[in-house]
């Protein structure tokens, strides 16, 4: 009985410390907190969606869903090494916006001399561990050590594939200014920024950093947390105006009413890089699908679609390229200009967009869309 009640103190301290270790970030206190409990967004000890939000539907098997996420399909992954691209990212043309995707909901923007960072992850995994959830073979290309000096990090909320604990410490000496939403401050904090360095921004609050950039906290539809409790931090969408453009930067969002009030307030957009993958039956208020994404880039009256949040990790159960290739079957009916570069590739707004079906074997042409 003895070595019973040892192992198992063993077993719950190292519980203990695995949950406090430094990827899972920390908690919001003092200050930080007494703020968050003034937000409208706060009630009943949380952050809260703006319409009634359940994580999973009601009726899901917790039974059905570990079984589909260990027994995922073989599609789930690409058979081959995804083909990506090699881009002097110090040397990019900035006269209009020009943007690289790194996969998933990774994104660098470049406009007038000021260089943005969106929700890296270049870690290789998107858990508290190295083993789980990796990057695809082929996709895990860039690095801190590729990224130019950052003056404005924008990060969407507190979760692994989008605050990666990994990548934000080697970019430190990189970030000129942080912005996101309330609490998660506290996790970059605890990785070695500044308070000095961060600014937490509620919904439909904004920031002016400078003549020409002003960055606009938006809801979004989601949730948050890196351990056992959620929504002690808050999860955004964000509008930045930049240098005579309007962008919108969607994070994680289930589909609802909020992108067609966003989008009366502030359209039109000149772009919009929005959620289009890793989705599911069981969990359909948190993230969109492909036909949403779709609906969701008209109600924000985009002038261009880039969809991100596929194409380097595998989150949920479908095939890799399915949000992809739902996507465009959908505009086909709802026309919207849609870009689609590789891993790395850059492109500038104004310019000849990306329009290759480079998942596709072979690649195929589709068309190319001038800006309008």
């Amino acid at each position: 009985m003895l070595t019973i009640v040892i192992i198992l103190a063993v077993l719950a301290l190292a519980a203990f410390l695995f949950i406090n270790s430094a990827p899972f970030g920390s908690n919001p206190s003092g200050d930080r907190l007494a703020r968050i409990k003034r937000s409208p967004q706060y009630r009943a000890g949380s952050f809260q969606n703006i319409e009634p939000t359940d994580v999973m539907r009601k009726d899901a098997s917790m039974l059905d869903m570990a079984r589909d996420f260990f027994d995922k399909p073989a599609d789930n992954v690409p058979p081959r090494p995804l083909p990506t691209v090699r881009t002097d990212l110090n040397a990019l043309p900035d006269s209009t916006p020009t943007v690289v995707w790194f996969g998933h909901s990774s994104y660098l923007i470049k406009s007038n001399g000021t260089t943005i960072l969106v929700d890296p992850v270049f870690s290789g995994y998107t858990a508290p561990v190295s083993f789980f959830s990796k990057a695809f073979p082929g996709t895990n290309v860039y690095s801190a050590d590729d990224m130019p000096p950052i003056d404005i990090l924008i990060l969407t909320h507190d979760h692994y594939d989008h605050l990666d604990a990994v990548t934000l410490p080697k970019l430190l000496p990189k970030v000129k200014k942080v912005y996101t939403g309330l609490g998660v401050g506290a996790h970059l904090e605890r990785w070695g920024y500044t308070p000095e360095q961060i600014e937490e921004l509620d919904w439909w609050e904004s920031n002016t950093i400078s003549d020409s950039i002003r960055l606009t906290a938006t809801p979004a539809r989601h949730f948050s947390g890196r351990g056992l409790t959620r929504g002690n931090t808050l999860w955004s969408s964000f509008v930045l105006d930049l240098n005579g453009y309007r962008l919108f930067i969607g994070g994680d969002s289930g589909y609802d009413r909020q992108f067609k009030i966003i989008g009366e307030k502030f359209g039109p957009f000149d772009l919009a890089m929005l959620e289009c993958g890793q989705y599911g039956k069981d969990w359909p208020n948190i993230h969109m699908f492909p036909e949403q994404t779709a609906q969701a880039a008209h109600d924000l009256n985009t002038k261009l679609l880039l969809p991100v949040h596929w194409g380097k990790f595998a989150l949920s159960i479908h095939a890799w390229d399915e949000p992809i290739n739902r996507l465009e079957a959908q505009i086909t009916k709802t026309p919207l200009p849609l870009v689609t570069p590789q891993i790395g590739e850059p492109f500038s707004l104004g310019g000849t967009y990306p329009r290759r079906a480079w998942w596709r074997q072979p690649n195929q042409p589709i068309s190319s869309h001038p800006h309008q």
